[in-house]
């Protein structure tokens, strides 16, 4: 009879997990602003980069999140699937995060560095060590399973890790795209709305990798854009091979919270990105003070 109740709590816990994965994708896709939608647009046209929009070099996602249950949406080839070099780590965050949920990992002192070195400075190392005590098959299936469903097969794809961060070959290419380390601007996005909810994975490990993606190492990108704001409090993770640059951020101040992510194909890449974070934060605080004065 215990036996019994205890897989039903498991199955239990399963569809719940379904459902929440369901419903804040659900939630994001409705949650599309015209107005957003056409800043964000006259934004990167006033960038020069309406171009590279067109021709699917560069995706931006900006979500606000001040209210998280009402997010508000713009995005520009966002479902766009791209090679993002280190981003995807992310995923692998959440694979050691819901192993220790599950009781399979155990967060110690050499676990948590691993984890912020592989975040914060990008260390291809810590990050294939990461992998293998997550399991490689192990990830894949958490990216693809009902309850965090981060990458869609019927879809157009999203975070994918299939190779290990080194010389070796890829192990599971994306069977959309063929890529080794993949993502979309709205599923990279979604992640972070669903970690700053604390519906990602637990609560406690939630924090665990708010503090990971927190301080980043790199300055560059949109790092290195909003260094003028030393008040902000950023979650980042970066990444950066060959013409291909990305960047990722959940950022927080005093009244304000919004996502940005983007994913550039363009020797420019890595100016672009650094260049954008400025006027999308600028974005974000108008967006928001708007929204105040409405409010009131």
């Amino acid at each position: 009879m215990r036996s019994f109740k205890f897989m039903l709590l498991i199955v239990l816990l399963i569809l719940c997990g379904q459902l929440l994965a369901a419903d804040t994708t659900r939630l994001l896709n409705a949650s599309g602003d015209s107005q957003l939608q056409q800043a964000l647009e006259s934004l990167v046209d006033q960038q020069n980069l309406t171009s590279a929009i067109k021709a699917k070099e560069l995706a931006v996602v900006l979500v606000i999140v001040t209210d998280p249950e009402k997010p508000r949406l713009a995005e520009l080839n966002g479902r766009n699937m791209v090679y993002a070099a280190s981003l995807p780590k992310i995923a692998i965050l959440l694979g050691a995060a819901v192993a220790i949920d599950e009781g399979r990992l155990e967060m110690d002192e050499e676990l948590r560095t691993d984890l912020i070195d592989m975040i914060r400075y990008s260390c291809n190392a810590c990050a294939t060590k990461v992998l293998e005590m997550v399991g490689r098959g192990e990830l894949i299936e958490i990216l693809q399973s009902p309850e965090f469903n981060f990458y869609e097969q019927d879809g157009s794809g999203g975070l994918w890790v299939g190779k290990d961060y080194g010389p070796s070959a890829a192990y599971q290419r994306d069977p959309l795209s063929n890529l080794s380390h993949g993502a979309t601007a709205f599923q990279a996005a979604r992640f972070y709305y669903k970690l700053n909810n604390e519906t990602l994975v637990s609560p406690e490990q939630s924090r665990m990798m708010l503090e990971v993606l927190s301080k980043p190492g790199i300055s560059h990108k949109f790092v290195k854009g909003l260094q003028a704001y030393p008040e902000l409090e950023i979650h980042r993770k970066s990444g950066t091979w060959k013409t291909y640059h990305a960047d990722s951020a959940l950022v927080r101040t005093d009244g304000l919270a919004y996502i940005i992510v983007a994913l550039a194909n363009n020797p420019k890449g890595t100016l672009w990105l650094e260049e954008l974070a400025v006027p999308l934060h600028k974005l974000a605080v108008s967006t928001n003070t708007t929204l105040s004065k409405v409010g009131n």
